[in-house]
């Protein structure tokens, strides 16, 4: 079983726990109740057709399978609202308990405290877990090609985009750009890390952002430990990068969001364009 598999699995049956306790049609009602999404597409640039401003999704993280412990985060709302401060244009906050340490919880108090769209971030095998995501606030959710078929992958978009949100299709390798390209993605995260073995090759990124078509928005994910690597991405056409561990042990992220964008925004003018 690889590492992807064994989080699937922990994820589905913490899911039934929550299924037992809220039902879908109890959270489906929620979720028709809650405030409208905010427009992520456009947060990250998508409507902007000279995307030459690169764009931060900053992570509330506390820990992760590869790196262990990461930080304590005895206050997400707070940190969250760093984030904000220092110009993220999306928020992603894990909620996979068992291998993150997150929680719906972190969620919710990170929803209250800052105006800018949230990922709800973790591992979606389920629909409920989109109609949860809604019920919470969530303007964005995670659907990852590799633990997806094709038609989860097209019923689980096709439902984000019904409930008004937008959905970071998250992919590794050529054959997963196009399953996701297939369905319609709008917004295409190429995760450097390899989630079969938690390996990370940068280069990847480099090598898959020529086949992402240039109408979907282009986000680099993993492996970002300073400047250097945001310049990197956004010099081969990332039009955000996804940044969880440099901003969660850095003891000023609003000012390393701040630094990420100028150092990305610069290397994407330097393209004449931010499209791959």
């Amino acid at each position: 079983m690889s590492v992807l598999d064994d989080i699937v699995a922990g994820v589905a049956e913490d899911l039934e726990a929550r299924r037992r306790t809220v039902p879908l049609e109890q959270m489906q009602e929620r979720a028709r109740a809650a405030a409208p999404a905010l427009d992520a597409f456009a947060a990250l640039g998508g409507s902007d057709p000279e995307r030459t401003q690169l764009r931060v999704i900053a992570e509330v993280k506390r820990s992760s399978p590869s790196k262990g412990a990461l930080a304590e985060i005895t206050d997400p709302a707070a940190l969250a609202a760093s984030y904000e401060a220092g110009g993220a244009a999306v928020i992603s906050v894990l909620t996979e308990q068992r291998r993150f340490g997150g929680s719906l919880a972190d969620f919710d108090a990170v929803r209250k405290a800052v105006k800018i769209p949230l990922l709800r971030k973790d591992f979606t095998v389920d629909e409920y877990q989109i109609w949860e995501a809604r019920a919470h606030g969530a303007d964005l959710v995670l659907l990852i090609v590799a633990a997806l078929d094709d038609a989860r992958l097209k019923d689980f978009l096709a439902l984000t985009h019904e409930l008004g949100m937008n959905a970071l299709v998250e992919t590794h390798t050529a054959q997963e750009i196009e399953r996701a390209v297939a369905v319609g993605a709008k917004i295409i995260g190429v995760n450097v890390r390899n989630l079969k073995t938690l390996d990370v090759d940068r280069s990847v990124f480099a090598s898959l952002a020529s086949s992402i078509p240039g109408a979907a928005v282009m986000v680099a994910e993993s492996g970002v430990r300073d400047a250097a690597d945001v310049e990197q991405y956004a010099s081969v056409g990332a039009n955000a990068v996804l940044v969880g561990e440099a901003l969660v042990r850095h003891n000023d992220p609003a000012a390393t969001i701040a630094e990420f964008m100028r150092t990305g925004s610069g290397a994407l003018a330097a393209r004449g364009h931010g499209k791959g």
